[in-house]
């Protein structure tokens, strides 16, 4: 019998789920039944911390590896972002996460920062800059992680430009998702992690 696909979800707010009214209603739970949908027996532990910032993926990646880890979703820098983080940093801390998950032998998909110039608590006259850091940050993490053996899914201004016009897709603190957020999110998602899940059936 094939053993289960060991799926972690690594990072921030985003990664656990905060703004969804039910677990089931998570990435990792949403994703996980488009890997089982797809053929894949998936056992899934998440390890998403709220206000992780790129720094704390080190002690993350160190549980997921000592339990075991397949396929990996690493959601991060938000948080970076909002503590001003450099982007030198916060890049190089993902790249070294990931490198060690690749080593490992797991296939990793990173989803770099969100576009932080669309939350409604951002004054209308910084909105322009704050999209403008959030995108030069993605980018950097981006970047790093295909230099450590990773796969980007880069949300992209379509699913941005979706969060803007719908306030139904962000949770009553009008800055995480809500369950329809998540469902949004992760429909981008779901190719890249499907990709990742067949190259290790392959």
């Amino acid at each position: 019998m094939t053993p289960p696909l060991r799926f972690c979800v690594l990072g921030d707010s985003l990664a656990a789920g905060v703004g969804c009214t039910r677990e089931d209603d998570t990435l990792g739970r949403r994703l996980t039944r488009r890997l089982s949908d797809a053929g894949h027996s998936v056992r899934l532990r998440g390890f998403g911390v709220p206000g992780a910032r790129s720094a704390d993926l080190e002690r993350q990646v160190g549980v997921a590896l000592r339990e075991g880890v397949d396929l990996a979703l690493i959601v991060i820098g938000a948080n970076d972002l909002a503590g001003f983080v450099s982007p030198a940093t916060g890049a190089r801390q993902l790249h070294d996460a990931v490198a060690r998950l690749v080593r490992a032998g797991a296939r990793v998909v990173v989803v770099p920062a969100p576009d932080l110039g669309i939350v409604s608590r951002v004054p209308g006259a910084y909105r322009q800059l704050v999209s403008a850091a959030s995108g030069h940050y993605a980018r950097v993490q981006a970047e790093a992680a295909v230099r450590a053996g990773g796969v980007v899914a880069a949300s992209g201004p379509e699913l941005a430009a979706r969060f803007a016009a719908d306030p139904a897709l962000f949770s009553a603190d009008r800055f995480h998702p809500s369950s329809a957020g998540y469902a949004v999110i992760a429909d981008a998602l779901a190719p890249h992690v499907l990709t990742a899940a067949a190259h290790l059936a392959a």
